[in-house]
């Protein structure tokens, strides 16, 4: 057995940088930190391939002292905390004091800082018994890493190519942007200029490192609570991709990967997108330092919170309740709306009809068959009444009437009906349409959901139980669980040895066919036990049973339905998408309907 012995301060750093110095970005991100946490207000980065041969950070920030240049080279050695209590509370960027040292254990570093009132720069390189020397910079410090595992070529083997390298260190220059929009950051990379970011507002950083697509597709975030906010932009359900790596995540302005924060954002997202689709977000937390840990990782990518699932709940509320909002009224058209007269050599349009008053809707039927009960709007379609008084003679010469209320609903008045699947209306900005089967499957889910929480779900007797066979083991489970299917709305009873009738069934599933509703509740009741759906997996049920008892493809609908449908979706939350992430309607603007039929060209 080898006996003990001290290593090496070399070897010391060079296994410390294993944990801290994992590839040129991990270099290029300690570096950017430390000039962050310097006061910079201007970062210059240049790279030469890919930051393997040369990583050169300049910024104008506090500078460092002369006999201060070789403790900054020192492990340990840092001036962000003194003691335990600044390390519990630490706010600034780097603080370990290993960052420096490692990275002069793998490569060959030089450290040029001119001090503020200092009356010249100094430099200093990392090699044993250099000493600084006088050097010409005009403010700030310029940090060079060249040649990273050069004095360790068995770890330089285990690094990408070129284009890779960069990429990752392109992403590391772009997270520390996002979080700080009051500085300058530029980054040239093989003589080239990439980009060049000037000091902005946070949505104006955002939309010039992640995209003004990724911008105009996403809701705003803003939610506080106590010592605890959240800010920023999550995408909308409809316009997510299927990678996670739009997911930008920052606590106290660091970028960190949480399990916390990610399961409260697939929580949040979980009955809005479609398929296997993964939500964007570019969201910062800021939390009091007390309340949590950012000590946990060399590289400071994890962090763990005295709270995690207050934490949890928080964002995962936040981001609920901005996907959660109603659809709203469309803003006004700043473009010059197309004008809508129509042949001159007929007689002008007329102003649009008065709506009719209160009282007129009284005697309007009510869709209950759609689970709506709000009374059908009379007022849908302007020309409709001047179709009808035309005269014969006047057939060949006749306009209808076009009335386009600028004050109206978000998702306009109801033309007509598409194949029986899709429901067109017209509203102030062009043209809406609508799924019905996805519309009305969103607004019984919400429905549901609700009735469920208030215990208030009102059942339907059917008049003539509907009958359907089922092997032994759906009948046991109908009994032993006769109470529990009772506070879902249903009331299902044996009528035999291998017969089940449905005898009563929610009311906002009445339009539903009873017996696929039943057959869907029984076979989850007996996979997971009545216990899980009254937790787990409750919305997931009543996510089916809503797909159930929604409007059917290919059926005909009044134009009073389609219009009470459209009034729903406008109050129901997450309407934008039913249950399974799909859209639910979508908007073609008079300008897109024009450049279609090449209008104005």
């Amino acid at each position: 057995m080898p006996t003990i012995a001290r290593l090496p301060d070399l070897l010391i750093s060079q296994i410390a940088a294993g944990e801290v110095v994992e590839r040129p970005a991990s270099v290029l991100k300690e570096l950017l930190e430390n000039s962050l946490d310097a006061g910079s207000t201007a970062i210059q980065v240049h790279l030469e391939e890919g930051g393997v041969k040369l990583i050169r950070i300049t910024d104008d920030g506090c500078g460092i002292a002369r006999d201060e240049l070789a403790l900054a080279l020192t492990r340990h050695a840092t001036s962000k905390i003194a003691s335990l209590d600044d390390l519990e509370r630490v706010a600034s960027f780097g603080f370990r004091g290993e960052a420096l040292a490692s990275v002069a254990a793998v490569a060959r570093l030089a450290i040029t800082s001119r001090e503020r009132g200092a009356a010249h720069a100094w430099k200093l390189r990392g090699e044993n018994g250099a000493e600084p020397e006088p050097a010409a910079l005009m403010a700030g410090t310029v940090v060079e890493m060249r040649d990273l595992y050069y004095n360790t070529p068995a770890r330089r083997k285990f690094l990408k190519s070129e284009s890779t390298e960069f990429a990752h260190c392109a992403d590391a220059v772009r997270r520390l942007a996002l979080t700080r929009p009051d500085v300058a950051i530029s980054l040239t990379h093989n003589g080239r200029s990439l980009f060049q970011l000037a000091p902005a507002d946070r949505a104006r950083r955002i939309a010039e490192v992640v995209g003004d697509d990724f911008v105009a597709a996403s809701r705003t975030v803003d939610a506080a609570a106590g010592p605890i906010s959240l800010h920023g932009f999550a995408i909308d359900p409809t316009r997510a991709g299927e990678t996670k790596d739009g997911q930008n995540v920052f606590v106290n302005g660091r970028f960190v990967r949480d399990k916390i924060i990610g399961h409260a954002l697939r929580e949040a997202y979980r009955d809005v997108l479609h398929g296997a689709r993964q939500p964007a977000v570019c969201l910062f937390l800021e939390i009091d330092p007390g309340l949590v840990d950012v000590n946990v990782h060399p590289a400071k990518t994890e962090v763990r919170f005295r709270d995690s699932r207050a934490v949890h709940q928080f964002v995962y509320h936040a981001i609920q309740r901005t996907l959660a909002t109603p659809i709203q009224a469309p803003a006004p058209a700043t473009e010059k709306m197309p004008d809508l007269t129509v042949d001159r050599q007929i007689a002008p349009i007329s102003s649009p009809p008065p709506r009719p008053p209160a009282a007129a809707f009284s005697a309007a039927p009510r869709q209950a068959s759609l689970g709506v009960e709000e009374p059908a709007v009379a007022s849908y379609l302007a020309f409709a009444r001047a179709a009808h008084t035309g005269s014969a003679a006047e057939a060949p010469q006749f306009r209808p009437e076009i009335a386009v209320d600028r004050d109206g609903p978000p998702l306009g008045y109801a033309l007509a009906q598409l194949h029986g699947i899709y429901i067109l209306a017209q509203n102030a900005r062009g043209l809406i349409v609508v799924d019905m089967h996805a519309a009305h499957e969103r607004i019984l889910y919400e429905k549901l959901k609700n009735a469920f929480d208030s215990r208030q779900v009102a059942t339907q007797n059917l008049l003539i139980p509907a009958v359907f066979s089922a092997d032994p083991l759906d009948v046991a489970a109908v009994e032993e669980h006769a109470e529990a299917l009772a506070e879902l709305g249903f009331r299902i009873a044996p009528l035999g040895p291998g017969q089940l009738g449905v005898r009563a069934v929610p009311a906002l599933l009445q339009s539903g066919d009873p017996v696929a509703l039943a057959r869907s509740l029984i076979a989850d009741l007996r996979e997971h036990g009545i216990s899980q759906l009254a937790t787990a997996r409750r919305n997931e049920l009543l996510a089916t049973m809503a797909c159930h008892g929604a409007v059917r493809a290919r059926r005909q609908l009044a134009l009073p339905e389609m219009n009470a449908l459209l009034r729903q979706m406008e109050e129901t939350e997450r309407a934008g998408q039913c249950n399974h992430g799909r859209p639910t309607w979508s908007e073609l603007s008079l300008n897109e309907l024009d450049k279609l039929f090449l209008r104005g060209q």
